[in-house]
């Protein structure tokens, strides 16, 4: 899936107020109120249990699933669904058009142990839009309602809903969706204050989770340009939303909720040092090694670009990784990498 994963648009400027220590989703407390986004081909198992242990994350959440692959799969429910005990809080995100399909999904999420079930109607990805799932929905309020209505009744779990603004900048329904949800019965909305035509590209324009938030009393969670814990708390100042959730920058930082918490408490927060990212990189590998993820090598890789930001020489880093094959050749290489540059030596080339 393409992401731009770097946008020099700075939006900590102005205004900032702490991220709240906790928030109230239904019956689910999540402290603090930090969410980490649903990110298709990253929020796998290990990296949640990863993002839940260096701290900070009030609320983890699955890869994007398909409700028809849930109802009619036990390979896709294996893949996608599985999850540990100190998961928890945990919410599921699903995808799909069909009402009743997405409602026999969302039972079965619900009897797997999920604490949260979440309609995903904000993936701009073609191959998603064609099929009226994700953010192909939001030309369609009504069939959206369906849906909510639907779901609504099959599950006791809280029923949560992830959107964009709306189609494009001229067809902007976030305040309506948000507004259907609260009156079916949802019990929290969080907006990636994009829209589909965007992408992920240009700059998220937060003025609509402003009104998203003045438009409903059920809680609000913010999305889009979270980069640093300042962005974070110039979020809830300048919106008023309950809480932010955090994608894209996770991967880069995986240590942003942590640090959001520390800014919270303190106004200040720790920089990760070399032997921080070493720690980082090396324990993340090693838990795809031991959890025998399908394809850990390419994760491997296609984590390596993003966990070496900000690391000395992360190109010579990222070549000795991209050249290995096997998975424990490329935890090998990342060990003399650092070992080499930690001691001072010569950096492998």
């Amino acid at each position: 899936m393409h992401k731009r994963w770097e946008n020099p648009v700075s939006t900590a400027a102005g205004p900032q107020a702490p991220v709240p220590a906790a928030f109230q989703i239904g019956g689910v407390t999540l402290s603090p109120a930090t969410v980490l986004a649903p990110m298709a081909g990253v929020t796998d198992t290990v990296f949640r249990r990863f993002i839940r242990n260096l701290g900070g994350c009030g609320l983890i959440m699955t890869e994007f699933t398909s409700a028809d692959g849930i109802v009619c799969s036990q390979r896709v429910r294996g893949r996608y669904l599985h999850f540990y005990d100190d998961e928890h809080p945990i919410s599921a995100q699903i995808f799909g058009s069909e009402p009743v399909v997405l409602s026999d999904a969302a039972r079965m999420i619900e009897d797997l142990g999920f604490d949260l079930v979440d309609l995903n109607l904000g993936c701009p990805a073609k191959r998603v839009v064609k099929c009226n799932g994700g953010s192909g929905l939001l030309r369609d309020l009504p069939r959206i309602g369906e849906i909510f209505r639907a779901v609504r009744a099959a599950v006791r779990i809280p029923f949560t809903v992830k959107f964009r603004a709306g189609w494009n900048d001229n067809e902007i329904v976030c305040v309506d969706l948000a507004r259907l949800a609260e009156d079916c019965g949802l019990q929290a909305v969080a907006l990636h204050a994009r829209t589909r035509e965007q992408g992920y590209g240009g700059t998220a324009q937060w003025g609509w989770i402003a009104e998203v938030k003045n438009a409903v009393r059920i809680p609000v969670i913010g999305n889009g340009d979270i980069r640093t814990p300042q962005d974070g708390c110039a979020m809830i100042a300048r919106t008023g939303c309950d809480a932010v959730m955090i994608g894209r920058a996770a991967a880069s930082n995986p240590w942003i909720f942590r640090q959001i918490a520390q800014h919270a408490a303190t106004g200040a927060y720790d920089e990760a040092s070399e032997r921080d990212r070493y720690d980082m990189i090396h324990t993340y590998f090693q838990m795809l090694i031991e959890e025998q993820m399908p394809g850990a090598a390419g994760k491997m890789k296609q984590f390596a670009s993003w966990f070496t930001h900000g690391v000395r020489n992360g190109s010579a880093l990222r070549k000795a990784v991209y050249e290995a094959r096997e998975e424990r050749e490329i935890l090998d290489r990342v060990d003399q990498f650092f070992t080499a540059a930690l001691n001072e030596q010569p950096i492998l080339a």
